[in-house]
């Protein structure tokens, strides 16, 4: 059978960074802020759905490496969450990271790019009014206020819900990968029932564009939500793999072969 590339989706990539307030340049082209949360957004037009496909942060892959000027210097082995820390936190770091998602799913065309400070989590998350989750891990280390059970969550909450592991049930990144799907399944409904107001995207966009880098244009990103607002979401897919501990630190291997069928599942359509 042949394939060829679906041309009826749309992808973005979706980005958390663990850095706190406003996005600025570091003085190198290193900077301090991993790719927490890694995913890639497909919208399929065909069926008016979104899927997603939340990448492990421990992923192991061949990633483009910036040296001096923030020129390419050749490439580098180690986990996902790395290639951000290539160039200076702002569009060369995300485009960084872009490059190493598309060359690990094949070449993927991926449209745009979202990257966020934890900080516009809490904003987005209060400016939807509340993510609705069902809390299964004890948080009483961290945030007493996070309770086992329903329970929607307010600022702070969202960061910690989404971000911490240190002292969370097992405190592995596959466990807060779970909960990072999870709320952002909660976060599509509650952004489906704020967005009632044609000038919600631009103001939500305004207050938390100093926590964020993207690709996109005030007005493309209104058009692009607006377009998709109504699509469901279908799928929430993780690759499958090996999650190893190597000396302090969780490196994770995608099965190959299983990781080949589930990108042609995902992006490409068998030729007639």
């Amino acid at each position: 059978i042949e394939y060829f590339p679906r041309q009826d989706i749309t992808v973005m990539l979706l980005m958390g960074i663990d850095e706190f307030g406003p996005v600025q340049a570091s003085d190198t082209y290193k900077n301090t802020g991993e790719a927490d949360m890694v995913a890639v957004v497909i919208f399929d037009e065909t069926n008016q759905q979104i899927d997603l496909l939340c990448l492990n942060r421990d992923t192991m892959l061949e990633m483009p490496a910036l040296g001096v000027g923030g020129k390419n210097a050749g490439t580098f082995y180690g986990q996902l969450a790395l290639s951000h820390t290539y160039g200076t936190g702002l569009e060369d770091s995300c485009e960084n990271t872009q490059k190493a998602v598309s060359d690990f799913l094949y070449g993927l065309d991926i449209s745009h790019y979202v990257a966020m400070n934890m900080d516009a989590i809490a904003m987005l998350n209060d400016a939807v009014g509340g993510v609705q989750v069902n809390v299964v891990d004890d948080f009483s280390e961290v945030d007493a206020s996070i309770q086992k059970g329903e329970m929607t969550l307010k600022g702070q909450q969202a960061i910690n819900y989404v971000q911490v592991r240190k002292d969370v049930g097992d405190q592995k990144n596959i466990s807060r990968m779970q909960r990072q799907q999870e709320y952002m399944e909660g976060f599509l409904q509650a952004f489906r029932k704020a967005n009632t107001e044609e000038s919600f995207v631009i103001d939500t966009y305004d207050a938390v564009s100093e926590y964020m880098v993207t690709d996109f244009t005030t007005k493309s990103m209104a058009a692009t939500l607006n377009q998709y607002s109504e699509y469901t979401l279908d799928e929430v897919i993780t690759p499958e793999g090996e999650n190893k501990l190597q000396g302090q630190y969780y490196a994770f291997y995608a099965d190959e072969q299983k990781l080949d069928e589930l990108i042609l599942r995902l992006f490409y359509a068998p030729k007639n």
